[in-house]
């Protein structure tokens, strides 16, 4: 089934990350430096300790961080997802990992999802905020999504504060990501790797640290904390859902 798309940023997600699902986890270590795994598990760490038995997780890929929280709880876990192709390798996934009966991958938008208010114990999304045109309406959608008191998880990429580490991580986003991903994955991967670099950039000229921390707080989140990771190249942020 299609999903119908108005904004032109969703109908670029979706064009940058259809041919990539099979590399995707591949794809997503590379551009991370190899942190994404360690950066993943940090965020995921916010959600354990609740012991949820209903966990949405929004801009799931491939599954990766779904089947985490598989591993890691209890939970049945819900994922959802723009790209038709990436839902398709993360059901492939799943079934690898013999987790039909606890992990279900849908198909849709994060900043219109289809399920009733008050439905999740918890929320995950993860690289979310850059591929939507209203980060807050985003989050006050998720918001919607999740039962007063329920705990909320991101993870995204950063910018590095100092300016001696900002300085090689332009180098890296610049030169070295394209062309890795070329060598690596062929004209696909240079794409993304090509896009990466400017596209946080421009977000945080945008959308600083300090309004995504408010963001969250406009959203009905409260508790929210904020962990710069790896230097500052990753982003952990974690809240919940304000009980009254």
């Amino acid at each position: 089934m299609e999903i119908p798309v108005e904004e032109d940023t969703n109908r670029f997600a979706q064009k940058l990350f259809t041919p990539l699902p099979g590399r995707y986890d591949r794809l997503a270590e590379l551009l991370s430096m190899g942190q994404n795994g360690r950066w993943r598990r940090a965020m995921v760490d916010h959600i354990v300790p609740d012991h949820p038995e209903l966990i949405l997780d929004v801009a799931c890929g491939p599954a990766g961080v779904a089947l985490q929280l598989a591993d890691r709880t209890s939970a049945r876990v819900v994922g959802v997802d723009l790209t038709l192709d990436m839902l398709r390798q993360g059901q492939r996934n799943v079934a690898e990992r013999g987790m039909a009966n606890q992990v279900q991958l849908v198909a849709g938008r994060a900043e219109q999802t289809p399920f009733a208010d008050d439905t999740f114990d918890a929320l995950t999304f993860t690289y979310l905020l850059r591929y939507v045109d209203d980060p807050q309406a985003t989050l006050n959608e998720l918001a919607r999504l999740v039962k007063p008191g329920g705990v909320i998880a991101s993870l995204e990429f950063l910018l590095p504060k100092s300016r001696f580490w900002r300085f090689w991580w332009w180098g890296y986003t610049r030169v070295m990501l394209p062309a890795g991903g070329w060598l690596t994955g062929g004209k696909a991967w240079f794409e993304v790797g090509r896009f990466l670099g400017p596209n946080i950039s421009a977000h945080y000229r945008r959308y600083p640290v300090d309004w995504t921390i408010q963001a969250w707080r406009r959203a009905g989140f409260v508790d929210v904390g904020v962990r710069r990771m790896s230097l500052g190249g990753g982003l952990i942020m974690w809240g919940r859902r304000a009980s009254g």
